[in-house]
């Protein structure tokens, strides 16, 4: 566990740097989106990816010679107590409590937004729906819900270009990338790369508002001095897309960025590159261990008389024999007294008398025909009755 922990964190911070570095900057929000939420998956099947390779290891003999010498043996009067090991104990126990802590604060926070659209009036316009509040609050978004100030609402002091901003963050449903990034934060609390990934998420959601607004046409510095206008200190709901949560002076650099084909196809390169490396980094090795078939050596084969579908034969592998009748597998077989039983492991204690381990086989030496459960067979390569029997190589 600890070890899957680790590479998945590696991994993380890998994908992140990566963004950092060649991406954020960058005018390809819609595909940095994706690559964001893309990387928390990455992340986490990358470890579990696991390329199987097969050795073939060869059959050795081992000769154990016995050995003269007294072998004193140490008896205890009980079994060996040893410590408990409470490490463990108490690392799940911290984990399961920061689960429950920050599970409730997700469903707190969660409530509280379901209980403001419940008491709050609500005006609707098209699928998007505006909920009116009293305190003084920044305009966000959650899902359709649009979160605004009443009295500046029914004053029109809200400018056209923050309420188009925030209708892109409810149709491009920007809340289920928000609601995502939390749950994992609920269950990898511990990992401090999650809050990072979190901030990237949501300031690339305001790119992609930005980008939205400056499409309609408004004009860039019109645009930026609202942004200044509307950007304050105050805290921004959790769950929610807020217009001023993110660095104004970044978002006002990545407006003026426009990226080149070529510079898209060269960072698709380093990434394909980059995802080719944590694949065969990062996930598990496991190689197993085959062994050739020992060889056969047949004694005989033998084809019922009547159905040419049917075949026995007997064949001695590894030192032993072995029998095959029908579809079954091969058996190893015992001949005691003239009589085919199966092998009796000496350990069990049973004698060649026990009849339920006795095989319906009789063999004619004479005919070198054999009958098994009480049908006749007859030796393969043989012509009986005008019929000639053996094994072809191509039955056209």
């Amino acid at each position: 566990m600890l070890l899957y922990i680790l590479k998945s964190a590696t991994c993380l911070a890998i994908l992140l740097a990566f963004y950092k570095i060649f991406l954020e900057k960058e005018n390809m929000h819609t595909f940095k989106r994706f690559y964001l939420l893309g990387s928390l998956l990455a992340a986490f099947a990358i470890p579990f990816i696991t390329f199987v390779e097969y050795v073939e290891i060869p059959v050795v003999t081992q000769i154990i010679e016995q050995s003269n010498s007294n072998v004193s043996v140490v008896s205890s009067d009980g079994p060996e107590q040893y410590p408990t090991d409470y490490l463990p104990i108490v690392l799940w126990s911290i984990y399961f409590i920061g689960i429950v802590v920050l599970g409730f604060n997700f469903i707190k926070n969660l409530f509280q937004i379901i209980q403001r659209i419940q008491k709050n009036p609500k005006y609707k316009i098209n699928q998007i729906t505006n909920v009116l509040l009293l305190d003084r609050i920044i305009p966000h978004t959650f899902f359709n819900y649009i979160f605004l100030n009443k009295h500046k609402f029914e004053a029109k002091e809200i400018p056209s270009e923050v309420l188009l901003h925030e209708e892109t963050h409810a149709k491009q449903k920007h809340s289920l990338d928000v609601l995502f990034i939390e749950f994992l934060q609920v269950l990898f609390w511990f990992n401090p790369l999650m809050y990072f990934m979190k901030k990237a998420i949501k300031l690339n959601h305001e790119f992609l508002a930005d980008r939205e607004v400056l499409d309609h046409g408004i004009k860039p510095s019109l645009y930026q001095n609202i942004l200044l206008e509307f950007s304050s200190n105050s805290l921004q709901p959790q769950l929610a897309n807020s217009i001023n949560y993110s660095s104004i002076k970044k978002r006002f650099t990545v407006m003026k960025t426009k990226t080149s084909k070529k510079g898209i196809l060269i960072r698709s390169l380093l990434l394909l590159t980059l995802l080719s490396t944590l694949v065969y980094g990062f996930s598990q090795k496991k190689i197993l261990e085959t062994y050739p078939e020992s060889p056969q050596t047949i004694i005989g084969k033998w084809i019922d008389d009547e159905k040419e579908s049917f075949e026995l034969s007997f064949f001695e592998q590894d030192g032993d024999l072995m029998f095959v009748g029908g579809n079954s597998g091969p058996i190893r077989v015992q001949i005691i007294n003239g009589e085919y039983y199966r092998f009796i492991s000496p350990k069990y204690g049973l004698k060649p008398s026990d009849r339920r381990l006795k095989l319906p086989i009789l063999f004619d030496n004479e005919k070198g025909t054999l009958t098994y459960s009480k049908r006749k067979y007859i030796p393969i390569e043989k012509v009986i009755k005008e019929k000639l029997y053996c094994t072809w190589e191509n039955k056209k």
